[in-house]
């Protein structure tokens, strides 16, 4: 049973940073490109961040771009979402998610709260 486990959440100042972590068990986690979104009260989830297998490559949407870091550690089947410069509109539920290279995001975690107050 594959299974996500986000944590490192909470609230925030803006400017702050938060370091997030996503566990993942039940699957051979080196073979999953590994993903960040978030969803924010009201509004569709959305695409932070990607890392792929090996974690030399990631890449970022443009709202996060220069102030967020994804990165992996294989040995311990697990992704960070490093965020620095925090606003209040980065205040939503984050999840990660994994999937197969070119595939669809097959599985997600449960989600970790960041709220970033002004």
């Amino acid at each position: 049973q594959v299974q996500l486990v986000e944590s490192g959440g909470g609230l925030v100042q803006a400017g702050g940073s938060l370091r997030l972590s996503c566990a993942a068990s039940g699957l051979t986690f080196s073979n999953y490109r590994m993903g960040w979104f978030r969803q924010a009260p009201g509004k569709e989830r959305e695409f932070v961040g990607r890392i792929t297998r090996s974690g030399g490559y990631t890449f970022y949407a443009d709202s996060v771009k220069g102030r967020f870091t994804i990165s992996r550690d294989n040995n311990k089947n697990t992704v960070y979402l490093q965020m620095n410069s925090l606003k209040p509109e980065d205040t939503a539920v984050y999840y990660c998610a994994a999937a197969l290279q070119t595939a669809d995001w097959a599985y997600w975690g449960q989600g970790t709260q960041v709220t970033v107050s002004s």
